[in-house]
């Protein structure tokens, strides 16, 4: 579902800033030879990204889902010069392609990839994150969000991916097991304590979180 005309969202990506070389190449290359390429962040949602991550300025981001590691470049984009991206991805063939573009990029010394289970491998993590971007699985969205919201520093954000989910998630006759996942967390977030929310109705919708 595109929540934009076509005409109006090439007109908001021809007005905002052009994606890098590199971050044209893994756009070009993952529809081209990788599966399911919507799941790309793509430019305009990449440059959101970049801008956020600038604005915050995070000594220490997480992601939470790496694909082709065009979210994680736009990400780094905003990094402190001593700072340091951590990303987790369970897909151990794909890793080899996004640790390739990772080590051609400006960020190759700040992002470390890690291949497994990411309910496994973030406990193990001794960090506070100043930014932290979910973008896996969405049956574990709330899962994810209760094991690293008491690591996130006060202030910090927590950004979401997919949370409108190509609008089934307000369509009361869709309710997959992702659908309802997603509309939980969404509600979640909407009455959670802890946090500030603003759902961005940007691409497939990015919940934006401020922990208070």
């Amino acid at each position: 579902m595109e929540f934009l005309a076509e005409d109006l969202q090439q007109y908001v990506e021809d007005h905002t800033e052009p994606e890098s070389d590199l971050l044209q190449q893994i756009n070009r290359e993952t529809h081209l030879h990788v599966l399911k390429p919507r799941m790309l962040s793509g430019h305009l949602q990449g440059r959101v990204l970049s801008m956020l991550s600038h604005m915050i300025q995070p000594k220490r981001i997480l992601e939470i889902g790496t694909y082709t590691g065009y979210a994680s470049l736009c990400l780094a984009e905003g990094l402190r010069p001593e700072g340091k991206l951590i990303t987790i991805d369970n897909n151990e063939e794909l890793s080899v392609r996004t640790k390739g573009y990772f080590a051609k990029s400006d960020f190759a010394d700040q992002i470390e990839m890690k291949v497994g289970n990411a309910l496994d491998i973030i406990p193990t993590l001794k960090e506070n994150w100043d930014l932290v971007f979910i973008d896996a699985d969405k049956s574990n969205y709330a899962n994810y969000f209760d094991q690293v919201i008491d690591q996130v520093n006060i202030g910090g954000y927590l950004i979401a991916d997919n949370v409108l989910w190509s609008g089934k998630v307000f369509d009361k006759t869709k309710n997959d097991n992702d659908t309802v996942a997603i509309r939980a967390f969404n509600e979640k977030m909407h009455v959670d304590p802890r946090v500030q929310n603003v759902l961005f109705p940007i691409r497939d919708g990015l919940m934006i979180l401020r922990k208070l």
